[in-house]
């Protein structure tokens, strides 16, 4: 065997010195010692590779970084005349970053490295500005590397992050933010001022308090920062039509809230096959109609065959269409968790339609707590024994 491999190896180099050379090369790195199967291709480098800037890879090996991954992902990056791996590497170490933990980020983002580090430092400085402690912004950036390599904008990320921190969201929701929408802080401030505004306009020419939506505007931000990304012109055109189907100003302003984000993602045609569906469905008047939007938005934005599909379900499990009418909302829960909690409730003995469909709704710890109700009442005695008994004298 040891023969077979080295004799394959010897015919692609056939001066003396290089057969004795390369045999010691191999030897030492263990692929004649079984320590994985040899190939060529270790030996002599493709034309990839020999583009390659041998500086940068030689100082990724140094730092044991995986040179084959970084290869298979971002090959263009070791092709670059200019490269700043050790002085990136350093910069992380001395915000705390141990060697595996440079490795990583360096295998997982390795436009990290072509930097100047003097734009690294300058990044390192704003994040600073929500995130002060190195050892808790170094562990942000093993988890989202892109997020601070990729995504620069010195003046609006400043100009953002303090625009945020004005709108009340604290420095823990704006790391957050930083880390999942980098995109929103490269947005102009007056950018995303403007949604901002026309938001809180909609929302007090409703009848909301200013107090109100600031609190509202905090929930939806850090919910989904995308929002700011949004036209508000689809919004007041979405809020048209909710008051065109007959809900008042304080109605649409609770429905804003449950809806958040969805405000911006509805589309008029959408609606109007929702409500078509509700009201031939479950036979409901215009006032019906607005009673199960206001318990289930869903019903707007949820496609007619996904909510004819979930329907279906129900009533194969038991239920009738009069309990799913007066429990809309639970056609937001997903076949599996239906199945699955229907499943639950039959094995105590219950029938789905003897019960409100309540008890199959809410989040799994609302669920649990129903459950534990009716498996309660399950195992209650049949009598009290310390009630005192009523007895004829």
């Amino acid at each position: 065997m040891l023969k077979s491999v080295a004799n394959t190896v010897l015919r692609w180099h056939d001066r003396p010195w290089r057969k004795a050379l390369l045999f010691q090369q191999i030897t030492a790195s263990g692929y004649l010692r079984g320590t994985r199967k040899f190939n060529l291709s270790d030996s002599v480098p493709d034309s990839q590779h020999a583009i390659e800037n041998k500086t940068t890879v030689d100082n990724l090996y140094k730092l044991s970084v995986d040179i084959k991954k970084i290869r298979r992902l971002k090959s263009w990056v070791l092709n670059k005349d200019v490269a700043h791996v050790e002085e990136t590497a350093n910069i992380l170490k001395e915000m705390g970053a141990n060697d595996l933990t440079v490795a990583n980020i360096l295998e997982t983002c390795p436009e990290a490295f072509l930097q100047e580090p003097s734009e690294i430092s300058a990044q390192k400085s704003i994040w600073n500005l929500v995130c002060p402690k190195d050892g808790e912004l170094i562990t942000l950036i093993e988890k989202f590397p892109d997020s601070f390599f990729t995504y620069k904008s010195p003046t609006n990320q400043r100009s953002n992050i303090k625009f945020f921190q004005d709108l009340g969201l604290n420095n823990k929701i704006v790391s957050r933010l930083l880390t999942s929408a980098p995109q929103i802080f490269c947005n102009q401030v007056e950018s995303n001022k403007k949604v901002v505004d026309a938001l809180e306009e909609n929302y007090l020419s409703l009848g909301g308090t200013r107090q109100n939506f600031k609190t509202w505007i905090m929930k939806l931000i850090s919910q989904d920062p995308f929002v700011l990304s949004k036209t508000t012109e689809t919004m007041k055109e979405n809020l048209k039509f909710l008051q065109d189907l007959g809900f008042h100003d304080e109605k649409v302003l609770k429905l804003l809230s449950k809806l958040k984000g969805f405000i911006f993602d509805l589309n008029t045609e959408t609606m109007d096959k929702g409500v078509l569906f509700t009201m031939s469905t479950f036979k409901c008047n215009n006032e019906e109609l607005r009673e199960m939007v206001m318990k289930s938005p869903a019903l707007l934005y949820y496609p007619v065959p996904l909510l004819e599909e979930r329907l279906q379900l129900l009533l194969q499990e038991g239920a009738s269409i009069n309990q799913v009418k007066e429990c809309p909302n639970v056609l937001e829960l997903t076949p599996q968790i239906v199945q699955f909690r229907s499943r639950k409730i039959k094995q105590l003995g219950r029938r789905i339609q003897d019960q409100s469909l309540e008890v199959l709704n809410g989040t799994k710890k609302d669920f649990e707590a129903n459950y534990g109700k009716l498996q309660v009442r399950k195992e209650r005695p049949l009598f009290n024994p310390v009630a005192p008994l009523h007895v004829e004298e």
